[in-house]
Order: structure tokens, then C-alpha cells, then sequence
């Protein structure tokens, strides 16, 4: 069995677990740069830990792909694979915390005006004071419940926030931080109850556009939106209309529809608008990178034996 590793900034402790699992399991273990660059013997592996998207789409002998992300959304094409029976895993579970740091400080950032004072600070000016507004009795609904919405507000519930209420496609969620939990066809029921609207959504045909123009007009003058699942949950002509209005108290969007966002886009002139280029999840905060490898060994020792992957992807829900 062989398996090629594409994930890049693994530290040395990194390589030896993975090598050690392989071992256990019978495996060979090369560490390419790129696809275009396996080394010999490896042309076609059995197994892929990295982005191997090209080589799943060409290379029918491969087993298994297991991608370092949680998103994959970019692999549910009809053509995705040439071998439709190859397995594919992601790394759910490994972004949590810093996706959740991440939630946390743009939106104190945003409700406290930072970004606000900090450009005033660097063009040498002392700002006047300016209405700010809390976490601590704001009504606080995440808009998926998996392990980042999940991560996000077991930690929001130390700002004491009135209400934290959790909706999610089935209505069913173990998290016992939540207030409530709601289906998804009750977010119109929500929205005008919510000052910070958290999105933690996958792509998939059942999420595209959920935060409509109808429902952005549901949020409360002066509410707040984050995302960072995928841009296209969003209709984003709709948010930058809702904030250049001033009816909207801010948003901050780690992921968009295109990315890179293109230079003439409306949204990187749009007032009160916080944008960070698809960072909040980054692999070189140490946690996650431990977490994701950690999980792809987790795997590999289950899939040697024959035996239940923990993070098999659903293609026909897309996560």
C-alpha cells in the first residue's frame, strides 16, 4: 500500500505519526511537493493525504483521498473521481477552535468599533468615542451546528449573551450550550430576534443563497453577520446593499463566492464591511494542524484493519 503525502508545513513530529501509523499498516510513505511531482514508485498511490484532487480525478487505481480541509464542496462534481468507488475523508473536526477564535475576534471587533479606532490611530488621530455595543444579553444565532458552530459557542456563552440558539438542517444537536435548537425552515422565525447571525454553513445545493435578500431584511437594524463557511450562502449584493445603507451594524466575510476576491469587486469598498482572505481555519495554527493529522492517522489505522472511517464524507449531502 502506498501513500503519498501532499500536506505541506508538517513539522517533523508530524512526519514521524504518520510514518508510524504507515508502518503498523504496511504502508510506504513519500512526501511530494506537488501532484506533478511524485517520486518513483509512487505515479499511483493507493492513498492521498493532501489536496489530490488531479490525481483523483485521472488516477482510477486510487483508494482513498483524504483532503486537510473541512469544506468539500470543490470534489462533488460528477467527474470528481475516476474511481467512483475511492473513499473520501475530510478534516471536519479539526477547525473548531480556531475558527472560533476567529468568530469571536471579528466580532468584537466590529461591535466595539476597533477597526474604526485603528484606522483613526494610524493616520495619527485621537478618535471621539463612539456607540459600541456587547456580546454580554446580545442574541446570538449560529446558523450551523457542526463542530465549528458548536467550538464558537461554548465559547460565546462566557460573554453571557440573552439568548444563544442554534439551527441546524435536521433541528437535532447534542451541544447542550445551545438555549434552543431549530430547524432550518424556522430561520425566518429567528432572524428578527438575532443581533449576531454566525454562519457556519457547507456548501451544498440546500444552503446556496440561504441568507437571501428577504431574510438579511428579517435581521434587526444594527445586527452583525459572520461567515465562515462558504461564500455562496450568502447573496452578496444583498449584505453590501443592507450595509452601505447603514441598516446593517457590520458584517465580516472570511469566505466569498470567488475567490480570490476579484479587484473590482463592490465588496471591498462596502462600508462596514470586515473582509480576511479564507484565513480564519488556517493549518499553521499549531492545534489544528495537530488535530488534522492526528485524524488522518486515526483513519489509516481503521482503514489497515478494515474497519469504520470516523470522517467518510457523504457525497450526496456534500459533508
Amino acid at each position: 500500500m502506498k501513500i503519498v503525502v501532499l500536506t505541506k508545513g508538517l513539522k517533523e513530529r508530524h512526519r514521524k505519526l504518520i510514518c508510524d501509523t504507515a508502518k503498523k499498516a504496511n504502508a510506504e510513505v513519500c512526501y511530494a511537493e506537488s501532484e506533478d511531482a511524485f517520486p518513483e514508485g509512487f505515479e499511483s498511490p493507493d492513498i492521498i493525504y493532501g489536496f489530490g484532487v488531479k490525481t483523483a480525478k485521472t488516477d482510477p487505481a486510487l483508494k482513498w483521498l483524504c483532503v486537510p480541509s473541512a469544506g468539500v464542496d470543490y470534489l462533488m462534481g460528477p467527474d470528481s473521481f475516476a474511481n467512483p468507488e475511492c473513499i473520501l475523508t475530510n478534516s471536519a473536526g479539526a477547525y473548531g477552535v480556531s475558527i472560533a477564535e476567529h468568530i469571536i475576534a471579528v466580532s468584537l471587533m466590529m461591535m466595539r468599533r476597533i477597526t474604526e479606532f485603528y484606522l483613526s490611530s494610524s493616520n495619527g488621530e485621537w478618535d471621539s468615542p463612539k456607540a459600541q455595543k456587547s456580546l454580554k444579553n446580545s442574541r446570538i444565532t449560529v446558523l450551523g451546528t457542526g463542530d465549528i458552530g458548536c467550538t464558537f459557542a461554548r465559547r460565546a456563552k462566557s460573554f453571557e449573551p440573552s439568548s444563544l440558539i442554534g439551527i441546524c438542517r435536521s433541528g437535532v444537536c447534542s451541544e447542550s450550550v445551545f438555549d434552543r435548537i431549530y430547524k432550518i425552515e424556522d430561520l425566518e422565525k429567528i432572524l428578527p430576534s438575532t443581533d449576531l447571525l454566525v454562519m457556519s454553513l457547507p456548501a451544498t445545493s440546500e444552503t446556496l443563497n440561504i441568507l437571501s435578500r428577504e431574510r438579511i431584511g428579517l435581521l434587526p437594524e444594527g445586527a452583525y453577520i459572520v461567515n465562515v463557511g462558504r461564500g455562496s450562502a450568502i447573496d452578496e449584493d444583498a449584505l453590501a446593499d443592507s450595509l452601505e445603507s447603514g441598516r446593517l451594524g457590520g458584517a465580516a466575510l472570511d469566505v466569498f463566492k470567488t475567490e480570490p476576491l476579484p479587484s473590482d469587486s463592490r465588496l471591498w469598498h462596502t462600508k462596514g464591511l470586515l473582509i480576511t482572505p479564507h484565513v480564519a481555519g488556517n493549518l499553521t495554527v499549531e492545534y489544528t494542524m495537530d488535530k488534522n493529522v492526528e485524524m488522518f492517522c486515526e483513519d489509516l489505522a481503521a482503514y489497515a484493519q478494515g474497519l469504520p472511517m470516523k470522517h467518510v464524507v457523504d457525497r450526496k449531502r456534500g459533508y
